[in-house]
């Protein structure tokens, strides 16, 4: 077919110079993104206008061989005033939640679920400028430095930042971490919703895969996050996958771009609905993964979580009936077996 010769076509261009050693077999992080921390306004109420996971969605999927929970928030719930404290109550609920995720032997993946944005003011820009950022970063890794399966996403889907601006406001997060003595895996995106599809072009200021080489992290322990849908569009708003191919071709381009640059990657959001097509392509995708986890650290499926519409076709949260054929699918991947996480330390730890 000729997806599959276009993607091992791809693949075998790739440099063949080993990259780091991290685990055989499929990638060891495998899970899903348990949604409803990122609802609404910042003024929300919790338990009307937003909700974080329950334990019993979270030991679901526990059971169902996830390694890891996506969880997602709104930065201005946490921090309301940029370069001020955390609020409490906020960050207890999240603890909260992390502690559950633990408990049932889950990492988790922070993300602070804001688009490259505080309120409607781009990161980078006054007064959400990189040291605020940064600041935001120093705080909440503080709470959260060097334990077991707790993970940085530096921020979901920055798009309409040029790169050369985003990639002076990661590395300023990355700092931030850092210089706290936070020693966690992070997990650093592109600009142009940190798409996998479009990493190589030059949507605006630069193109991810040129530019974002220029991260620089002082432990050199972190991993690109790219994202990819299955629609037309790669919006992830369509139930029909015309854009399978595409996507396929994306992901095999992206590990190719990882492979050249002895590179990580974690692919954080991608999902489809049970259209045929969109079963076949998500099984490329995760056939690409497992066959290159010396690159790829894992995936997270979207999304699930306790008040995801059960009418949306991506939806994976268990419901009354037969598990949707998405689930089975996560499910068989997850369970085909994977390296250790415990394997995944930064340098000289």
């Amino acid at each position: 077919m000729q997806t599959t010769r276009h993607l091992t076509a791809l693949l075998l261009a790739a440099a063949l110079i080993p990259s780091p050693a991290l685990a055989t077999g499929a990638p060891c992080y495998r899970g899903v993104n348990l949604s409803g921390g990122e609802y609404g306004e910042r003024g929300g109420i919790y338990g009307t206008n937003y909700t974080y996971p329950s334990e019993s969605t979270i030991g679901y999927f526990a059971e169902k061989g996830m390694t890891i929970v996506r969880l997602p928030f709104r930065w201005e719930r946490l921090q309301p005033a940029l370069g001020g404290r955390l609020d409490e109550d906020e960050l207890k609920r999240i603890k909260d939640t992390i502690g559950l995720i633990r408990k049932h032997g889950m990492a988790v993946l922070l993300d602070p679920h804001n688009f490259g944005y505080y309120d409607k003011t781009q990161v980078g820009t006054a007064p959400a400028t990189d040291a605020a950022f940064g600041d935001f970063w120093a705080r909440l890794a503080v709470e959260f430095a060097n334990q077991d399966g707790v993970l940085f996403g530096l921020m979901n889907e920055p798009h309409d930042i040029k790169a050369t601006d985003w990639l002076d406001a990661a590395n300023a997060a990355i700092r931030s971490i850092r210089a706290v003595g936070a020693r966690n895996l992070i997990l650093v995106p592109g600009t142009a919703w940190s798409g996998a599809g479009s990493w190589e072009k030059d949507v605006i200021g630069g193109a991810n895969g040129t530019v974002m080489l220029g991260v620089r992290d002082p432990l050199d322990f972190y991993a690109y996050e790219v994202h990819q849908y299955l629609d037309a569009d790669s919006s992830g708003t369509h139930p029909t996958c015309e854009g399978s191919t595409a996507a396929v071709e994306a992901i095999a381009g992206v590990t190719a771009w990882l492979k050249r640059n002895h590179k990580r990657g974690f692919l954080g959001e991608f999902g489809a609905s049970a259209d045929k097509d969109c079963m076949s392509g998500l099984t490329e995708i995760y056939t690409t993964m497992s066959d290159n986890s010396d690159v790829w650290l894992g995936w997270s499926y979207w999304a699930a979580g306790d008040w995801w519409p059960a009418n949306e076709p991506f939806n994976v949260q268990p419901r009354e009936g037969p598990e949707r054929p998405q689930m089975r699918l996560l499910a068989e991947v997850a369970k085909a077996g994977a390296g250790t996480c415990s394997a995944i330390k930064p340098a000289g730890k």
